[in-house]
Order: structure tokens, then C-alpha cells, then sequence
């Protein structure tokens, strides 16, 4: 019998046992994680492999770290970016919960420097957006480079690992709920799990998983908005009079022609395009590191939009776009903006005779117009003509566009302001797979609020 069972070891789950350990040191605690220790996770497309090979469980998305483990390590500092806090609590609780996951980053050897804080800076950026009717959101970054990154989890997981228990390769199959309350975990190879408290953090890649386990057990779920874009390489100098100075410009733009939200997320400076794999599924993401550098510059372009009933399945929704454009490519599509502009598909040689160097080599070239819906396609392309304005080059014909970047947060669960269910007693939902958050910070943060409210209970 346990005190707490948390399913999934991204930031949501780790810095809610974190917290447990420090405020219930004699608590006995089981954190289930259906991929590899951290120093075991391995990508074969990262490591020389022509092209990805679907692995079974995506070393890239799971694993110790979670989904978060291999991107840049972006923590954004700023309760205004990167999930719901604010949903469930006073603004000033949630910089409070950030401020103090932050510590813990650094306290377990995250990097010291923030970027954006001078508000000087950031006000004349600010002004030259607004120009071009774009709003740049103010987000403190502190950025730790995938190397870094790594090495925080490594030592999280060390000193986690002498504390509770551990289970890796192993996942949550279903929740046992008896009476409206949770009473534990039964695992994929037929173990249960008995625990007093359960909290589920399984990460974007877990979505899925949530969404049918809660509608089984008629737990309250409500659509988030859609995400749904590409990713933009391009020549770093084009960003770099904003990247200098903010590392990662958080840029939203309302889309003339039909109001949709559009905005920047995850910007690379001199960083890599790279490929994941969700359950089957190909999609692109991109990274940075603290020490290699490429020549490009890469972000997601994301359209949000707001679907109303009687659709409910938002992550169904995002899928299918993006199995779309594995159909067509066998995996990632890229294409230069200038084809597309010009309605012609992109070829090899085409990929071949232009000045940016494709990071993502095994994207194959072709047509994202047969792939993106065209309300999606047309905010895209006035995007990128909005921020042409304040970094010249942007639209360039030679930009390179790659598809397709979807983000799987869209199943939002009722949760009380304590991160628990209603209608199920002792059970929490936390993390960007709950669609409480949509970054590694706000998870991190969900997870101390979560373990602090369980620890006062007991």
C-alpha cells in the first residue's frame, strides 16, 4: 500500500514527488514511467539513422524527463505563458509555485542566466510588434540547452531514486475507483497498485490515454483550443536582433482574414528541426543545445482555434491532420514558402538550390497544402508576412516550412483548484497531458501544488 502512485516521470510527475519527499519524508511513494531511465533514452534518428524507425515507445517523448527531457530546456518564467495556472489560483499564488520550482531547477544545477529581463529592450521590441500588429508577451527565459537539461533530470532522478520507488518500462493500464474514490493502479503487465493518493501526469503523449481512462470513469473533460501548424527554419540572422536580446520571442497574431489566434512557441536560435513519433504518429518539434550550434533558427507557428459541441475529440482532430501528411510523405513534409506561395510542391532539387540548409534531413519534400486545412494555411501565411515586418526575411521564398507540428494538450479535465477531480475523491490531474499546462515551467509548478495539497491532507 502506497501513500501516492504518480503516473508518468515528466516535470509534472518528478517535482510532485519533489515535494512529497521534502514535506512527507516517510511517505512511501511509487512513480510509474513507461520509459527508460534518463541515461537509457536513445533516439536512433538522433543517432544516425537515416530515417525514423517507430520505435515502440518514442525515446524522444518518453522516458525520465518526459516529452521535455530532449527539447532546449526552456523554463518561462511567467504565469502568462506556457499553461492554466491562473485558472485555479490567484495570480500572485502562481508566480509564487514558479518562483519556487525555478529554485528547485537551479538547485539541481539548471544555469543562472535569464534572458528578457531588460525591460528596456523589451519595451522598444515590443513597439516595433505592435507596428505590425503583433503583440509580444513579456516571458522571462531561462534557458538551460539540452545537454543541461539532461544533466538537471539525471541528478533529479538520483536523488529522487533513494527516496521512492521507481518503476520503469512499465505503464498504467487503468485506474481502480470504488465509491467515487481512487484506490489505485493497475499496470500493463497485470500488476495493481494500491495507493491512498494517485496523481496522473502523463504528458502530452499520454493524452490520449487520459482522455478515454476519465470518460470511462465519467470524469468531466472540456476542449482546450487545437494547436495545429508547422515549423519555420530559417536563417538565424533574420531572427537575431530579437533573439540577441530575448532568446524567445512569444509573438501572437490575429489573423485578418478570418481572427484566428496565431503565435510563435518553442523558437530555437541556431538550433535543430527535429522528428517525433506519437504513438505511430509522426510530428515535428525543435531543440536547441548549450553548446552545438546550427546556422538556422527554428519555432512552431501554431493556429489555436476554439471548437464548440457537439465536437469532442480535439486530439482525434490533430492526429488525423498530421497522419495526413505521413500519408503523403511517409513521415515529415517540408516545403519553401515560396512554393507554396507559387501553389507547386517542393522537390528535392528545389530543397537543394535554396541558401538554408534543411536540419531535419530525412523530411521529405512536398505540399502542405494537401495537408493543412486552408483556414489554418491562410493565418499561417499572414503570419509569417506580420513578423516579415520586424525581422526582414521572414517571408523569404526560401523559408522553410515543415509539417506537421500539432500539440496534444487539447483535453482539458475539470479539476477543483486543488488539481483534483470532481467527482472522483483522492485523484489528481496534473501537467500539459491534463491540459492544466503547456510548457516544462507551469508543469513543474502544477506538480508542487498538487503534492502540497495532498501532504496537508495527510
Amino acid at each position: 500500500m502506497y501513500n501516492v502512485a504518480i503516473i508518468g516521470a515528466g516535470p509534472a510527475g518528478i517535482f510532485a514527488a519533489l515535494e512529497i519527499t521534502k514535506l512527507k519524508p516517510d511517505w512511501k511513494v511509487v512513480l510509474i514511467e513507461k520509459g527508460q531511465k534518463i541515461e537509457n533514452r536513445k533516439c536512433p534518428l538522433r543517432e544516425g539513422s537515416p530515417k525514423c524507425v517507430n520505435c515502440k515507445r518514442c525515446g524522444l517523448l518518453c522516458g525520465w524527463g518526459g516529452a521535455g527531457a530532449f527539447s532546449d530546456g526552456k523554463l518561462t518564467l511567467t504565469p502568462d505563458v506556457g499553461g492554466h495556472l491562473v485558472d485555479y489560483m490567484s495570480r500572485e499564488k502562481s508566480e509564487e509555485l514558479i518562483h519556487y520550482a525555478d529554485k528547485l531547477y537551479l538547485d539541481f544545477g539548471a544555469t543562472d542566466e535569464v534572458f528578457g529581463t531588460d525591460m528596456k529592450t523589451f519595451r522598444e521590441i515590443e513597439r516595433q510588434a505592435a507596428l505590425a500588429e503583433l503583440k509580444l508577451v513579456h516571458s522571462p527565459v531561462r534557458h538551460l540547452g539540452t545537454e543541461r537539461s539532461l544533466d538537471v533530470l539525471k541528478s533529479m532522478q538520483d536523488y529522487l531514486s533513494e527516496r521512492i520507488t521507481i518503476l520503469n518500462n512499465v505503464s498504467a493500464k487503468s485506474l481502480i475507483v470504488e465509491c467515487e474514490q481512487v484506490k489505485g493502479i493497475v499496470l500493463d503487465n497485470g500488476e495493481t497498485l494500491q495507493a491512498q493518493y494517485t496523481i496522473i501526469a502523463p504528458g502530452r503523449e499520454g493524452a490520449d490515454w487520459l482522455t478515454k481512462e476519465f470518460a470511462d470513469h465519467k470524469i468531466g473533460m472540456v476542449n482546450n483550443a487545437v494547436d495545429v501548424g508547422v515549423r519555420v527554419e530559417l536563417p538565424a540572422p533574420v531572427f537575431e536582433p530579437l533573439t540577441s536580446k530575448l532568446y524567445e520571442s512569444k509573438l501572437v497574431y490575429y489573423s485578418p482574414t478570418f481572427g484566428d489566434e496565431v503565435r510563435t512557441f518553442c523558437m530555437n536560435p541556431n538550433g535543430e528541426v527535429v522528428q517525433e513519433n506519437y504513438n505511430g504518429i509522426a510530428t515535428v518539434n525543435g531543440h536547441s543545445y548549450a553548446e552545438k550550434t546550427t546556422n538556422n533558427t527554428n519555432f512552431a507557428l501554431l493556429v489555436s482555434k476554439k471548437f464548440t459541441e457537439p465536437f469532442k475529440e480535439p486530439i482525434q482532430y490533430g492526429q488525423h491532420i498530421a497522419s495526413l501528411a505521413n500519408m503523403l510523405a511517409g513521415g515529415i513534409l517540408v516545403q519553401r514558402f515560396g512554393d507554396l506561395l507559387d501553389g507547386r510542391r517542393s522537390t528535392p532539387k528545389r530543397i537543394n538550390s535554396s541558401i538554408i540548409k534543411p536540419t531535419l534531413s530525412c523530411a521529405t519534400p512536398g505540399d502542405l497544402s494537401l495537408v493543412i486545412p486552408y483556414r489554418q494555411m491562410t493565418s499561417i501565411i499572414e503570419m509569417l508576412y506580420a513578423l516579415d515586418k520586424i525581422a526582414p526575411g521572414t517571408a523569404s521564398r526560401y523559408t522553410l516550412l515543415y509539417g506537421i507540428e500539432v500539440k496534444f494538450y487539447s483535453a482539458r479535465v475539470k479539476l477543483t483548484n486543488e488539481l483534483e477531480t470532481e467527482g472522483v475523491k483522492n485523484l489528481f490531474a496534473i501537467g500539459d497531458g491534463a491540459g492544466v499546462t503547456r510548457g516544462l515551467i507551469q508543469a513543474s509548478a502544477s506538480g508542487v501544488h498538487a503534492a502540497r495539497t495532498i501532504c496537508s491532507r495527510g
